[in-house]
């Protein structure tokens, strides 16, 4: 390829916070009612004063430092001044020259830093009547924006990086981070050069919404600026949105640069020396992080010889983690039954439909080992444990006893060798054709047996058991 895209990206998280970021209004994504969750300060009425949330702050450097980043001992707020209509104060309070966070990596990306500011409020646009409407319940809610720095050549690799920060947070418990939602939201800077040149002229893409539609909007927007260059124009800087519809990006302004917005320190809000607070102290952050992403995939491969896709599962999902981990406990955390109940979690039990709730609140784990060690010591088909499982979280019984209820089913499989070796016997006597074909070398034919022999047994008969036996006697 001709042409190299750098991609640099730029993420807004809302934070899970009470409150707003400098008021006691209350912080609830799920507000129904517009402008119910406002007070004077965030609706920047004359004489009021912010006060800083604590808890915000608390969170970032948490962030910070599950990705190595380096925690500011000094920070404080800017006024970053620029006018519209979902702007109470005509100026957002933001960070400029000192962040919370420098640096630190995520999924191999390198991070330019990580800042505090106030979220806008919502507008809403109504076609039928022309008019706009501005909703201030989102307006001063704690806003993360980590920016990274421009190494990122793909659009693969920033939805990867997308989505690892997205976990992280959920992790971290700082932000629920849900995109359709618009608690997190996604700017991409792009350019494209010559490989080997400087930087070509960056555009930035604003408010992606889903990490397809950044995927999509990277890969339109490098052949965009491509073909420009191969038609010997020039690339402006500029803002694009992106028409998902279209699958188009378009020109919304000019990109501004810093000094438009004329940051200056903010006079209302204390200088931070985080330094002299024992609680943002770098080892107590550190201890108070969860196992993060990358260590549970380290270890749930090393302990349990589970594959990718499977602990991709239980990274995403706390609670099927958990529930997978309790069952191994109660398998005195032998590797080969890990693998088996970690098969009949990810494919049965989160198959079943219609449960209210998680479906790992209808059956203990206690009761689901007890079913896998039925299975794994040959006294409970395949097909029989899907059974005790569907019957076990259908009749919501959270504790069971598992062999009586497999007994009461006719689920428990015939290992009993004398009982075994009549009805192989039989199956033998009546299909002589079949031992002939198996003893020249066909080795379907034994698979017919051991099928004849689970007929004769009602489906009752270990059918690993049958074929050891069917062999034998052959």
């Amino acid at each position: 390829m001709k042409y190299e895209p750098t991609i640099g990206l730029e993420i807004h998280a809302e934070l899970r916070t009470n409150t707003k970021m400098f008021c006691d209004s209350k912080n609830d994504p799920d507000e129904k009612n517009p402008n119910v969750n406002i007070c004077p300060v965030c609706m920047a009425h004359p004489g009021v004063l912010p006060t800083i949330n604590k808890e915000a702050v608390h969170q970032v450097l948490r962030v910070g430092t599950a990705m190595g980043g380096k925690l500011a001992d000094y920070s404080e707020f800017d006024r970053k001044n620029y006018f519209y209509p979902d702007i109470p104060k005509a100026y957002q309070l933001s960070q400029f020259e000192f962040p919370l966070v420098s640096g630190g990596e995520l999924r191999g990306v390198e991070l330019t830093r990580i800042h505090l500011e106030e979220d806008t409020a919502r507008s809403s646009h109504t076609s039928e009547s022309g008019s706009s409407l501005v909703d201030f319940n989102r307006a001063g809610v704690p806003l993360m924006e980590l920016v990274t720095e421009p190494v990122i050549h793909s659009s693969e690799e920033a939805g990867n990086f997308g989505r690892e920060l997205r976990l992280l947070l959920k992790i971290l418990e700082a932000s629920n981070a849900n995109m359709e939602k618009g608690e997190m939201r996604v700017e991409v800077n792009i350019s494209i050069a010559e490989k080997g040149a400087e930087l070509g002229t960056k555009v930035e893409i604003k408010n992606l919404n889903s990490f397809k539609a950044v995927e999509k909007s990277i890969e339109f927007e490098i052949q965009r600026q491509i073909e420009l260059l191969d038609s010997g124009e020039s690339i402006v800087q500029e803002t694009r949105g992106w028409d998902e519809s279209k699958g188009v990006t378009f020109s919304q302004r000019i990109k501004e640069e810093a000094a438009d917005y004329r940051y200056f320190p903010e006079p209302d809000l204390p200088k931070l020396k985080l330094g002299e607070l024992e609680e943002f102290n770098t080892e107590n952050l550190r201890e108070s992080l969860p196992e993060l992403p990358n260590e549970k995939r380290v270890r749930l491969a090393k302990t349990y010889n589970l594959n990718s896709d499977s602990i991709e599962v239980y990274v995403s999902d706390k609670k099927l983690s958990e529930f997978f981990e309790k069952v191994v406990d109660e398998l005195e955390r032998s590797k080969e039954k890990a693998t088996l109940a970690s098969n009949y979690i990810l494919n049965n039990l989160v198959a079943i439909k219609n449960l209210e709730g998680h479906v790992t609140e209808r059956i203990r784990p206690v009761t689901f080992a007890k079913i896998i060690a039925l299975v794994h010591n040959g006294e409970v088909s395949s097909n029989g444990a899907v059974e005790l499982i569907e019957k076990t979280v259908e009749d919501s019984v959270l504790e069971v006893g598992v062999r009586s209820l497999a007994a009461s089913e006719g689920l428990l499989q015939q290992n009993d060798e004398d009982a075994l070796i009549a009805i192989v016997d039989a199956v033998l006597s009546e299909n002589t054709d079949a031992v002939g074909e198996f003893k020249s070398g066909k080795e379907q034919a034994l698979q017919y047996l051991v099928g004849q022999g689970m007929k004769a047994s009602k489906g009752s008969a270990n059918p690993a058991k049958l074929k050891e036996i069917i062999k034998a006697r052959i």
